[in-house]
């Protein structure tokens, strides 16, 4: 097997995890994602004020690990390259020489398409081409060029973006030497790394569940155990705090993903074939995953500055809140008129158990955007303050007055795979090889290609010193068990064992306008049972996220009959009316028997993604537990 580490979810993560992970226990592999959406745009930030376009933490973190993997013999893939990968991996050789080691250090280019004539990109929703051109822009590469900077020696692979499931299908790559055609075994691998790539999210952090984690203030950081037909066991050091179960496990699974063809450069994971078992106290095996070939395009992550932005809070307490609100927001237009500025958001937001008539206590708060940083600065804020004296009684707010802060926004797009060339360098030279190329059809590294194999990395001592091939039945490429029912007709699908008598169950997913009167549900599970009004969340668990304007909202039960239920239960229209911000906007609903999950995503919720949103929750990472929060009718039986 081949142990991958997880060191880093986000930049700003706990900065002593590295170490906790390298002398925690054995691994090969220290990884960690330091690229969000969000993370261009601040390291282009950085870069305008002649700051690092990397990020720097990562430095921060490898002088406190470095020698010991090199003595180890512990191989380093991060991301931390942001805009500026040979800059990253130049201050990681400098760090070396610093510390008297020998360290060869490869950095991966060719995913800043900046300059780059991008008419051909287009939105993948709405067919759209960027009317602009972008501050930054960068196609999400594969797991093949790590593979390649790994196999030509190198001890340290820094990246700019590539996919987050990349930094373990990489290492996977050299390992076990995958062809692009091994879909099953890379599609495992995707998986491996989209569990793991959030550090303590699949470890008991941000758990709904989370009074069954043990001292979950210091959760271990999550490793996967990776076998060579791309199934894995994810755990995490002895000793630690948190908690790897099937739920935490499928928390993360269902965390910012659409419909269950998981789509990406090295190969289409099919979250519908997933199969979870818990071998063992925070040992989670994944297995059984089938892949599809890659995609035509590749994802490409476009930003754009956008203006200047304020927001300021006020606080409304006791009776008559929404008159209070009025009369606040008419004190404030009276003294700087409400169309002055591009853009005004006002959201009410109780504190809480919310409004009643005899009370209560909530947020008031009105965001502005304008390309004048002056308008939506001092002119709006002190507006704002000006009305202290006069607006509504108990007046008080939580903001001073401020000056304007720029935003951006982010936009996906597609582009041709074939126009994207991934360039590898080791010690500042080029590597050639696989990996080192353009994606696309004709070309190495694609199924119809020539075939230029990655030399397989050296296998681990012990047991599994064997495995350097993934697993197969026939000579032929690695193969995965089908589930009953996946690529049939949906009408005819298998439910889990246990729900309907294992009878078979409509799957057809249910959208907005749907009559609930007609819904099928598994037979037996919910007919004539009595029920009781309880939060949805005494029985399902949830996670949501965001991904540019859209919400992902996945959710998941503990047992068949509960998913049975819930399947005929929680439909799109049903969602709309637990959760009323979500009113209006298009629903996809997408069903995971093999999980007992449904998978939400909510287009447009947040409107032009978190550098611009407007929502106190910008990011919708609450959102789930708003609606574990909501009132609904649950069988008694279930409870």
């Amino acid at each position: 097997m081949l142990r991958v580490a997880n060191c880093s979810g986000f930049y700003g993560d706990r900065l002593s995890a590295a170490r906790e992970m390298v002398e925690g226990g054995p691994i090969d592999v220290l990884t960690g994602d330091w690229l969000a959406e969000l993370t261009m745009l601040i390291l282009a930030g950085n870069r305008a004020k002649g700051r690092p376009g990397y990020a720097t933490t990562f430095l921060r973190q490898l002088e406190e690990v470095l020698g010991t993997c090199v003595e180890r013999g512990v191989r380093i893939v991060s991301n931390a390259g942001g805009l500026d990968p040979a800059g990253c991996a130049g201050a990681v050789a400098g760090l070396a020489d610093r510390l008297g080691l020998r360290v060869r250090v490869a950095h991966v280019t060719g995913d800043d398409l900046s300059g780059r004539d991008l008419r051909d990109a287009r939105d993948p929703d709405t067919g759209e081409r960027p009317a602009a051109t972008p501050l930054t822009a960068n196609a999400y590469l594969g797991g093949r060029p790590i593979a390649a900077a790994l196999s030509a020696g190198a001890d340290v692979v820094v990246t700019g973006r590539v996919t987050d499931a990349a930094l373990v299908t990489g290492p996977g790559i050299w390992r076990y030497g995958w062809r692009p055609d091994d879909h099953d075994a890379l599609a495992g691998s995707v998986v491996a790394g989209h569990v793991i790539e959030c550090g303590c999210q699949a470890t008991g952090g941000n758990y709904a569940f989370f009074r069954e984690v043990p001292d979950p203030a210091r959760c271990g950081f999550p490793l996967v155990e990776l076998a060579a037909d791309g199934s894995c066991v994810v755990t995490k050091h002895p000793g630690t705090g948190g908690l790897v179960s099937v739920g935490t496990v499928t928390a993360q699974l269902l965390y910012e993903i659409g419909s269950p063809r998981y789509l990406g450069p090295d190969a289409v994971a099919r979250f519908d074939t997933i199969e979870l078992e818990q071998q063992g106290p925070d040992r989670v095996r994944i297995s059984g995953v089938r892949g599809e070939a890659p995609p035509p395009d590749l994802k490409v992550a476009l930003t754009y500055p956008a203006g200047h932005r304020n927001t300021m809070t006020l606080v409304l307490t006791g009776l008559d809140i929404e008159a209070k609100a009025r009369l606040a927001e008419e004190a404030v237009w009276a003294r700087v008129p409400k169309e002055t500025f591009d853009e005004v958001h006002v959201e009410l937001v109780p504190l809480g158990a919310g409004l009643s008539p005899a009370g209560g206590t909530a947020l008031l708060r009105i965001t502005v955007l304008d390309a004048d940083p002056g308008k939506a600065g001092r002119v709006f804020s002190s507006a704002v303050v000006e009305t202290a004296l006069a607006s509504y009684p108990g007046c008080y707010a939580l903001t001073p007055p401020g000056s304007a802060t720029p935003y951006g926004v982010y936009r996906p797009a597609l582009i041709p795979a074939g126009t994207v060339r991934p360039r590898v360098w080791l010690d500042g030279e080029e590597v050639g090889g696989d990996g080192a190329g353009p994606y696309g059809p004709g070309v190495p590294g694609r199924p119809d290609g020539p075939e230029t194999p990655v030399r397989p990395g050296p296998a681990p001592a012990g047991p599994d010193a064997e495995e350097s091939r993934p697993a197969r039945e026939d000579g032929g490429r690695a193969t995965g068990r089908v589930p009953q029912g996946v690529n049939g007709d949906p009408a005819t699908e298998r439910v889990p064992p246990g729900v309907g008598d294992g009878l078979a169950a409509v799957r057809a997913p249910l959208g907005v306008g749907d009559d609930p009167a007609t819904e099928r549900v598994p037979p037996g599970v919910g007919d004539g049972l009595e029920t009781v009004r309880a939060p949805l969340g005494t029985i399902v668990g949830a996670r949501s996220g965001d991904k540019g304007g859209d919400a992902n909202l996945g959710v998941w039960v503990s047992t068949p009959e509960r998913f049975g239920w819930l399947t005929g239960h929680l439909t799109a229209e049903r969602l709309a009316r637990l959760l009323p911000a979500v009113a209006g906007l298009r629903i996809e609903r997408f069903e995971l028997p093999n999980l007992l999950a449904l998978n939400f995503v909510v287009h447009g919720l947040l409107g032009r993604g978190v550098s611009a949103g407007t929502r106190l929750d910008a990011q919708a990472k609450a959102l789930g537990e708003e609606l574990r929060a909501a009132l609904t009718d649950v069988p008694r039986a279930l409870l």
